[in-house]
């Protein structure tokens, strides 16, 4: 769809160990990094999350950032409310957002931004459909006046699909009239980014489910797309490819930060690794899948034995949820395991989180109800990770005794969770979920009363 030099160029030290690679793949090209202010007069960042996602998906990349220095009053991650696309973008449908109105949202958040902080340029940072938000902004929405960096990981730059005649209005359509005209020739070279903006996108070499020639991931296996693992690549962007990551590690991985790091300073970050701090303050807010806000409902947080999930006492926070959604602040321990129960009555869900090295606004508490699916289940447990995909032949992961855990394929980064239906009659009992040697065990709930239990990974 565009044509581009590569370059085979040494990865910096830091992001080469992280990648477990000798090299990255960069594409050459005209719109070279230039360095950032000093450390004192970093610009503030606005961080965009993907379909159907919240902004606790940038929780430790944000952490990256403060780890290296850069001022957390300068880091701005927000939830946008409808996340899910359109089937067709030109027709209005319940719970979910236009390109349009996705667009707005962004535009919105990043003038509360320059106003909070008295900046004038703002960096934008976008993970898959987030992508196509900041594109959109910069390129129709008076984004480019303000924005000096945009860093894209695993945006479906040219679609999903590009099939005459598939839900050619949709938003992931690469022949829908919205991404056609976000990827017509611009300036002189003919590039497909917006002049003025240094560009960076970040993509897999081939194990982005979303940049696949098979459409095994949107439902048509063994026919073709016509995207090809390239399909993230933009035409006037600086281009890496981040070795065997999935579509969400394109942004939440180590490597993907180092990557990032690099293209905004122009030089490696001291260390991928994240620096705990003494005082862990913790909030963030109880919202459902279209992240509006559960009114009405509990949050209770007790400390839990990490070993055997059994509480360790009362309740060590609880709090009524308000119009804004928010559960804390909570002060918590750094060497502590938490239960975290959201309770709207209808449905309990409680997660299971492994201690926190550092303070975080972006601890989102999303309920997680009982399905139809689930059926006559005494116990539903759910081992999932936000931030990245489950890969049997990259990772080590086990759930339940089970490895790979069950719903996982036995190739490719597709599956994100894996749920866990239990129709006996058991009592309440311990789950384990282990992956890449982050371990949880929560405990089940009953079924019958609305309760499941969810194991949720921070890396």
């Amino acid at each position: 769809m565009h044509s581009r030099r590569t370059l085979l160029l040494g990865a910096p030290p830091v992001l080469a160990g992280l990648l477990a690679s000798p090299a990255l793949l960069l594409t050459a090209c005209a719109n070279a990094p230039t360095a950032m202010p000093s450390l004192a007069d970093r610009p503030p960042i606005v961080f965009v999350h993907g379909n159907g996602d919240s902004a606790a998906l940038w929780q430790t990349t944000l952490w990256r950032f403060e780890s290296n220095g850069w001022p957390r009053e300068r880091l701005f991650a927000f939830d946008q409310p409808l996340p899910l696309a359109r089937d067709d973008d030109g027709v209005a449908q319940a719970g979910r957002s236009s390109t349009a109105e996705s667009a707005a949202f962004l535009k919105d958040r990043v003038e509360q931004v320059l106003r909070a902080t008295g900046a004038a340029r703002v960096v934008l940072i976008g993970n898959s459909r987030g992508g196509n938000t900041i594109r959109n902004y910069v390129q129709n929405g008076g984004g480019a006046a303000v924005a000096s960096h945009v860093v894209l990981g695993g945006n479906p730059a040219h679609g999903i699909w590009a099939v005459p005649g598939l839900r050619e209005n949709n938003e992931f359509s690469g022949l829908s009239p919205f991404m056609r005209q976000l990827n017509a020739p611009k300036g002189p070279n003919g590039d497909e980014v917006t002049p003025g903006v240094k560009w960076l996108t970040l993509r897999s070499d081939n194990n982005d489910k979303y940049a696949q020639p098979d459409g095994l991931w949107i439902g048509s296996p063994g026919k073709p797309t016509n995207i090809g693992f390239d399909g993230p690549a933009l035409k006037g962007a600086t281009n890496i490819v981040l070795p065997r990551v999935d579509h969400r590690e394109t942004s939440f991985s180590p490597a993907a930060f180092a990557a990032t790091w690099q293209f905004l300073t122009g030089e490696a970050p001291r260390s991928p690794e994240i620096a705990r701090e003494a005082n862990v303050v913790l909030d963030g807010r109880a919202i459902g899948a279209e992240n509006q806000s559960l009114a009405g409902a509990q949050v209770l947080v007790y400390a839990v034995d990490p070993a055997t999930g059994r509480r360790l006492g009362e309740p060590v926070h609880r709090k009524t949820i308000g119009a804004d959604g928010r559960w804390g602040p909570f002060s918590a321990r750094p060497d502590a395991a938490y239960e975290f129960v959201l309770d709207t009555q209808a449905s309990v869900t409680h997660v299971y989180r492994s201690p926190f090295p550092r303070g975080s606004s972006l601890v989102n508490l999303r309920l997680d109800p009982i399905v139809p699916a689930d059926g006559s289940a005494n116990a539903v447990a759910v081992f999932t990770r936000p931030r990245g995909y489950f890969d049997a032949q990259r990772d080590t992961m086990r759930f339940d005794g089970k490895s790979p855990p069950a719903g996982v394929p036995p190739k490719g980064a597709g599956v994100s969770s894996s749920r866990l239906r239990e129709t006996g009659s058991e009592p309440q009992r311990a789950v384990t979920g282990e992956f890449n040697g982050e371990r949880l065990t929560g405990l089940t709930w009953p079924a019958v009363k609305g309760h499941v239990t969810v194991l949720e990974l921070t890396y």
